[in-house]
This record gives C-alpha cells, structure tokens and sequence, in this order.
C-alpha cells in the first residue's frame, strides 16, 4: 500500500457534521476500505446502478465500503465514486458519477453487520450476498442475483423473476415455476426478499457456485483522482516525508443534507414541455446563492408511478369509468416506468405494488371496487408518500398522481364523516418535504344541498382549493376534472407531463439546520423556457 494511500485509509474525514473512521485491519492485510459505524438494528441500502455489488455479511459492528474499476483501460472517475448518506439508523451507500465521468464501477464491495436490515438495488448488474441479516431485499432490473445462505441459516425465503429464472440448491427451498419461489428454511427468523425482471436468481449453500460476480474476489480498493498514485498493494516511492494532504477525490462525500429538485420545463411560447435538455443547461440558486449540482436525470429517466384513487361511496356509480380511466393510464406510461396502487375510503389499500409488469396491473385494476368508510384523503395521502418514499432511496424518481373529491371529514361542512386523524396543515408540511412530485385530479361530485346534513357548497370550494395546494406545494400540477368521463384523458396529460420533468440534485452550502425555508430558483439557458416545481424547503 502506498504511503499516501495509508494517511487516507487511517486519517479522519470530517465532512457536513459526520465522523467516518476508515477501517484498520481485522486480521486480513488487505481489508482496505471507508469503515461506518451502524448503529443496531439500523438500516442499509446499498445502490450500484453502473455495476455490481458484491456483499457479505460479518460479525462486526460495522459497514466496510469501497469500490473498484474494471481493469479495461477505463477513465478513472474524476473524484470518488462513492456516495454515503449517514442518518443514525438509515446508512445509503450509493455510486455517484458525473456527466463528465465515462467510467462505470464494476463493484461496489461492501459488508454489513448481522443485525442489520439490508437493501441491495442494481439496474443492469449483478448482485451476490453472502450470508443474511434480519431483513434482506435484494432487486436488479436485469442483473443476477445470488443468494448465499450459510449452514444452519433460518430464513423466509420469497423470489420473482418475471422474466428470467429461479433456481434453488438449497434442500427443501424449490421454486414453485421457473419465475419464483417460496419457502421457509430452518426457523424462519430471516426475511429474505429477492426480485429482477430479466436476471436469474440461484440460491446456493456454503460456499456457493458464483454466477454473480464471483470472478473477482480480491479485497476491495478506494479511488482517488489522482491518476499518477500508484494503486493500493503498490511499492510507494514517495518520501517518507511527503506532506498529509487531501485532495477533493480522496474524500467520501457524505451526503447528509442532500437536496432534489424535480421541474417541468415549459417553452413559453407553445407552451409545451421541453425536452432533450443537458445538465448545463440549468442553474440553481438557494436564496439567491448558485449552488453546484451534484446529481442530474434528464426526462427520459423513469418514474416509479403511485396512483392513489379516492374509492369512497360519492364514486360509487362511476367505479367502471375509474377502472376504464386507470387503464388508459397504466397503458400511457413508459415501459421503464414502475407503478404501484393504492385505493382509500375509510382506509388505504394497496391494490399493487411497484410494478413494471401490465398484465399484473391491468389484472388488479380491473379488481378495483368501492370501499366502505369516508374519505380519508390525507391519512392516504400520507401513507402513500410514507410507503413509497423510500422504496429505492433515490434509486428512481417518484411521482404520486392522488384522484379525489378532496371531501376529507375534516373539513367543515362535509356531511356525516369523521375524517382523517392526520391533519391538512400537517399532509401539506410533508408534501413540500416530500422528495417527489404530487399531481391531484379533482373530481366534481358537487351537488345541491337540500338540507343541513348534506355536504355543504363552502365544503366543496375549501376541497378544490386544498387540492390545488397540495398540487402547488409538491411541484405537480393540478387537474379539474369536471365529468368522469374526462378523467382518462386528464391521466394521459399527467403521463405527457412527466415526460418533461428534470430531476437536479445539490448540496446546500448553507449547511443549518434551523428549520427555516430555504428558496429554490432554476434558470433554464433555453430562450423562453421557464422551469416548473418545487419553489423551496424548510431546513430541519
């Protein structure tokens, strides 16, 4: 190891208020790596969507990370790649790379604690974990996963793939087809959940046969940009001497404070979403002061889509032309995208999960019903953005599209309902802290009240203005849906709306946290083009 590489790897980093202690040595001379803490119980997700990740897990307390080029010649990235998100028991650990980087990581080697709950997301590469912890789910679009399960292992196995195949080695655990499997080894105190739409998923014992990335097994090394050092393992010729010093690439940028910004972008003068536009076509400013964009996806990135309908009694009559409406929609909608479902009256209900697949959607939309109990549109509100929040940690961007009346039974004047137990003020503090974007259609059930018991018109004005704000405050767009019929082509606009929008991603130089709102401004270097979305967030 070289002698500047080995300041690194034993120095303190300390970046936006987090310590991170790289590791010392357990008894292997080559366990190199960005040592942190994690705290029991906690909470790790791990992302690598320009490669692989290969992961084990041990018995210390700690997570282990670092990443590797493919020894092809590659461009070595310009700073590290690695991106770490450290929120006491929430530990992301993500790959970064910048429009200017042509490097792509072929693995992020990492290992976690066993009292740990893991997540594992890839795009196209794969994924090996050896070992278990309490909870594991494990999900790539197209790369393999492999699942090594230790002897004496106790674990609830659950694993699709769509479009590829599930294949066991483990007694006792075999797929039901050849796209999944269920099953139950020793006391089933684990849970493991493994999903990919095209890879194949073996689950192996011991030692396992390696068809994810089990060609490199070599310990894992760190990158800087300085492409004249000489590589981990190195003889070093530097002098004894030489200064301590650390440049930008040599530090793991803690993303503790990291802030995402979705918007349209519309040309003014046709008044039409732009699109094909680049990362340096745009400016940010937070209060007036320019900020460095960290993370960009251009609008042909996709979604994970969240339809949440409003299934109370007042949509009782109409509950085809719903389920016609939502089709029209999942059929608009790019074939990247992912949607999930969530019906609400007194409750919510998830009618499906994200999903890239259409036959399973148009299958559920069509089990569509009403549902007893009032509206309770802002617990449902706040359940859908609590549940899909978090799913892939930034991994895809969300958008929620929530069908309503808005009638809530908190609001004055809506006749005979109990109504949310959370409030509006509190749903719309969280909208505008949501990281996604809200798009409300507001359906018109209005009606003539006859007598003291119905519903109100002030109840029918207050239900269309919180709507629209809800719309405002989570940088969507608000729709006016004055006859069911209209609805399906009110999605269709929802869907053609999302093809524009950009995602930016910054950390804030103002680094407080005094819980006061920070202002957010977008310039667009297009003539006439005008950017759409959130106008800020509060700092907490």
């Amino acid at each position: 190891m070289c002698s500047k590489t080995r300041r690194l790897l034993f120095g303190l980093i300390l970046l936006s208020g987090f310590l991170i202690f790289p590791t010392q040595s357990h008894g292997k001379p080559n366990d190199e790596g960005i040592r942190i803490d994690v705290p029991a119980d906690g909470r790790v997700y791990i992302e690598n969507k320009f490669g692989n990740v290969v992961a084990e897990v041990w018995d210390h307390s700690y997570v282990l990370v670092a990443a590797s080029l493919p020894a092809d010649g590659s461009t070595r990235p310009r700073r590290s790649p690695i991106l770490i998100d450290n929120r006491g028991k929430y530990l992301g650990i993500s790959v970064f790379r910048a429009p200017t980087d042509t490097a792509t990581v072929a693995h992020l080697t990492v290992k976690v604690p066993a009292s740990s709950q893991l997540d594992i997301v890839t795009v196209n590469g794969s994924i090996r974990l050896v070992g278990t912890t309490a909870k594991v789910s494990l999900k790539s679009t197209s790369g393999d996963i492999e699942q090594i399960i230790m002897a004496m292992g106790n674990v609830n196995i659950s694993a699709r793939s769509s479009k590829g195949s599930v294949k066991s080695m483990i007694p006792g655990a075999q797929p039901s087809d050849s796209h999944s499997l269920q099953a139950r080894v020793g006391s089933g105190a684990s849970q493991l959940d493994v999903q990919t739409e095209s890879g194949q998923i073996l689950f192996a014992s011991g030692a396992g046969t390696g068809i994810a990335g089990s060609s490199e097994r070599g310990e894992p090394r760190l990158i800087g940009t300085n492409t004249s050092r000489p590589a981990s393992g190195t003889p070093s010729t530097s002098s004894v001497n030489q200064t301590d010093e650390l440049d930008e690439g040599d530090v793991i940028r803690v993303d503790s404070q990291q802030v995402t910004v979705n918007m349209s972008v519309i040309d003014t003068s046709t008044n039409r979403g732009l699109t094909g536009l680049a990362q340096p076509d745009f400016k940010l400013f937070e209060d007036g002061e320019e900020q460095r964009i960290v993370g960009f996806e251009a609008a042909s990135a996709p979604f994970d889509l969240v339809l949440a309908i409003d299934v109370s009694g007042s949509t009782k009559d109409k509950i085809k032309l719903m389920r016609s409406a939502a089709l029209r929609f999942v059929n608009a909608t790019r074939p990247a995208d992912r949607i999930g479902i969530i019906t609400f009256a007194g409750g919510p209900t998830v009618v499906s999960e994200l999903t890239a697949d259409r036959e399973v959607l148009r299958e559920r939309v069509n089990a569509i019903d009403t549902a007893r109990g009032d509206t309770k549109l802002y617990d449902a509100s706040m359940f859908a953005m609590d549940k899909f929040a978090n799913v892939n940690n930034k991994s895809r961007r969300t958008a929620i599209v929530l069908i309503s009346d808005g009638l809530d039974g908190t609001i004055p004047g809506v006749s005979d309902q109990i109504g949310s137990q959370i409030s509006y003020r509190e749903t719309l503090d969280q909208i505008r802290e949501f990281d996604g974007v809200i798009y409300t259609l507001w359906l018109n059930t209005r009606y003539l009240a006859l007598s003291p018991k119905d519903t109100q018109p002030g109840a029918f004005d207050e239900a269309y203005d919180r709507m629209r704000e809800m719309a405002d405050a989570g940088g969507g767009i608000f729709y006016e849906v004055n006859r069911l019929e209209d609805l399906a082509g009110a999605y269709e606009r929802v869907v053609a709306d999302l093809g524009t929008v950009y995602s930016l991603a910054y950390e804030p130089t103002n680094k407080t946290r005094d819980g006061k709102w920070r202002a957010i401004r977008i310039r667009v270097n297009r003539q006439n083009a005008v950017a759409r979305g959130k106008r800020g967030y509060y700092a907490k």
